[in-house]
């Protein structure tokens, strides 16, 4: 699964959103493009995981 996640910027970012999302059940792995502001996510539930992007501060969409 993709998402659009706006706001990402820095390495900071992108271990913010590794984190929070790589701990949903059944995620295996997670890759962040900042360039293109998309998150890669392979496993896990997709309301999961726009709920972890949430909670590591950031908006999907």
């Amino acid at each position: 699964m993709e998402f659009v996640v706006s706001g990402m910027s820095c390495q900071h970012c992108i271990d913010a959103i590794t984190k929070e999302v790589g701990a949903v059940d059944g995620v295996e792995s997670v890759s962040i493009d900042l360039d293109t502001k998309i998150v890669a996510v392979v496993g896990g539930e997709s309301s999961a995981i726009i709920a972890a992007i949430d909670d590591a501060g950031f908006d999907v969409g």
